[in-house]
C-alpha cells in the first residue's frame, strides 16, 4: 500500500511539475534575437549612423559634433599652434607648449587639472605635429561639456611646470633622434620647404627662451579661429550654447595663418651603421585631400610588389621605400611612373574610401580627428554618407592629372641610414623629365 500511494505522489508531482513548466516562458524555440526570453534586450535602440552640426560661436569657435558615439571625446585644435607657425627666435616653443598641455592656469593648479578630468572617469589626450596642436579628453557622454574650460586654460608658465616640460621635451628629442622614421620625416620637410624655414626647421627642440616659450602661446592657442569637435553629443545647440558660456573670457588668440612654401630639393644623413636605407620621395600634392589620398593608394597598389608603400604629408604626396641595395630609388621611380589605368585606380580609389570609412569607425578619437580635418579642409562634416561620396566622386581624369603635375614639380628626397648606393637629387630629377 505505501509503495503504491508513493508512486501516485510522486506521479502527481511529476504531472504538476510538467504543467508548471508548460507554462514558462523559457524555451528553445524562441527567436534568435533574444539571448534570454523575459530579460530586457540587450539594445533596445537601433544603432544609428554618424551625423554631424556645425556652429561657429561669436568667439570665433567652430564647433563640430556628431550623437551616434557611445563614449565622447572631445578635442580643441588649434591650426596654427605646430611648429610651422614658430617664429626665427621660436625654434622649439611649439614642442614646449604641447608639454605644457593641461598645465597650471589661472585659478587652477595642474594637479586639480588633471583631478578634475579623472573625477569624470576621463582621460587626457594631447597630439602636436609641423601645423596644428590638439587637446583633448574621452569621458562619459554626460561629461562632455563639463571640462571644455580646460582645453583653453590661459596658461600661467609656473616655474615647476616649464622645468619639467624642458624634461619631456628634451626627452622627446632624445627619442626622436633615435628613430630612423622620424629622422626620414624631419629631413623631408626640410628638403621640401627648406632647412631654414619654420616648415622645414626642425620640429624637436628645447633649448627655447621662456619669453619666446609665452609670445608663442599667447598668438597660437587662442578660440579664435580653433576647432572644437566633440563626439556622442546628442543636443549640438544645448552643447555650443553651453560651451559658448564656459569659454566666454577665454584667450582669444591671434589667428595667424602660417604659409608653407613648397620648393623641394634633397637632405641626407649618412649613417652606415645602420645597415640599411631609408629614402623617402615626396611632390607637391593636389590640394583636395579626396584626390590625394587616392593617388597615395595607387603608390601603394603599383608598388606593393616591390615593397614601395605611399604616404601623404601637409600638402605632400611621395613614396616610401627601405631596405638594402642599389635598388630602392628604382622601385620608387618604377611604382611612381607606372601608367596610369582605370582599372588600377579603382583599386585605389576602393582602397581610400574604405581606409576613409575605417577611420570614421575607429572609436571616438579617431572620428573626432576626422572631424576636425573635414572642417579644416572644407568647413563642413556631414558623415560617412559625404565622405564615401567624396571618394566616388573623384574621377580617373582627376587621378591621371594629379600624378601629371606631381611628376612637373621640383621633387624632395630625403635618405637616411647606409645611402650610399641612392643616387642624389639632379640624378632623381633627371629620370621624371
Amino acid at each position: 500500500m505505501m509503495m503504491t500511494m508513493s508512486s501516485f505522489v510522486s506521479r502527481r508531482s511529476g504531472a504538476a511539475l510538467l504543467k508548471k513548466a508548460a507554462h514558462r516562458s523559457f524555451s528553445a524555440l524562441v527567436s534568435l534575437d533574444y539571448e534570454f526570453p523575459g530579460v530586457p534586450a540587450t539594445r533596445p535602440e537601433l544603432a544609428k549612423a554618424t551625423s554631424a552640426s556645425v556652429t561657429t560661436l561669436s568667439n570665433g569657435l567652430t564647433v563640430v559634433t556628431e550623437g551616434a558615439n557611445t563614449t565622447s571625446t572631445v578635442t580643441m585644435t588649434f591650426p596654427n599652434a605646430g611648429s610651422a607657425s614658430e617664429r626665427l627666435n621660436e625654434q622649439g616653443a611649439a614642442l614646449l607648449n604641447k608639454c605644457l598641455a593641461f598645465n597650471s592656469g589661472s585659478n587652477m593648479s595642474t594637479i586639480r587639472i588633471f583631478r578634475s578630468i579623472e573625477n569624470c572617469g576621463g582621460s587626457p589626450l594631447v597630439t602636436w605635429d609641423r601645423t596644428k596642436a590638439t587637446l583633448g579628453y574621452t569621458v562619459p557622454p554626460e561629461y562632455a561639456a563639463t571640462l571644455v574650460p580646460l582645453l583653453a586654460v590661459d596658461c600661467t608658465f609656473e616655474k615647476w611646470d616649464m622645468r619639467d616640460a624642458k624634461h619631456l621635451a628634451q626627452t622627446e628629442t632624445e627619442a626622436a633622434s633615435a628613430s630612423a622614421q622620424i629622422v626620414l620625416t624631419e629631413n623631408l620637410f626640410a628638403a621640401a620647404f627648406g632647412p631654414q624655414s619654420a616648415a622645414g626647421r626642425s620640429s624637436y627642440a628645447y633649448n627655447v627662451s621662456p619669453d619666446a616659450i609665452k609670445s608663442f602661446r599667447q598668438r597660437a592657442y587662442g578660440v579664435n579661429g580653433a576647432i572644437l569637435a566633440a563626439t556622442g553629443v546628442k543636443d549640438h545647440e544645448s552643447f555650443c550654447a553651453q560651451v559658448a558660456q564656459l569659454l566666454d573670457g577665454a584667450p582669444a588668440g591671434a589667428n595667424e595663418d602660417s604659409e608653407m612654401i613648397y620648393l623641394g630639393g634633397e637632405s641626407r644623413v649618412f649613417a652606415p651603421s645602420a645597415g640599411i636605407a631609408h629614402v623617402a620621395l615626396a611632390f607637391r600634392g593636389p590640394q583636395q585631400s579626396a584626390v590625394a589620398n587616392v593617388v597615395k593608394s595607387f603608390i601603394d597598389v603599383v608598388g606593393a610588389d616591390s615593397g614601395v608603400s605611399g604616404f601623404t604629408a601637409s600638402g605632400m604626396v611621395g613614396a616610401y621605400a627601405g631596405g638594402t641595395g642599389a635598388g630602392l630609388m628604382d622601385a620608387i621611380t618604377k611604382a611612381m611612373t607606372t601608367p596610369v589605368s582605370s582599372e588600377v585606380i579603382q583599386r585605389a580609389k576602393r582602397a581610400a574610401k574604405a581606409e576613409a570609412l575605417f577611420a570614421l569607425d575607429g572609436g571616438s578619437q579617431s572620428l573626432a580627428t576626422v572631424m576636425t580635418s573635414s572642417v579644416l579642409e572644407s568647413g563642413s562634416f556631414s558623415g560617412p554618407a559625404s565622405v564615401a561620396k567624396s571618394y566616388d566622386a573623384v574621377t580617373d581624369a582627376q587621378v591621371k592629372e594629379a600624378l601629371s603635375s606631381m611628376l612637373k614639380s621640383n621633387p624632395s628626397l630625403a635618405a637616411v641610414g647606409d645611402i650610399n648606393s641612392v643616387p642624389y637629387h639632379a640624378t632623381v630629377v633627371s629620370r621624371f623629365s
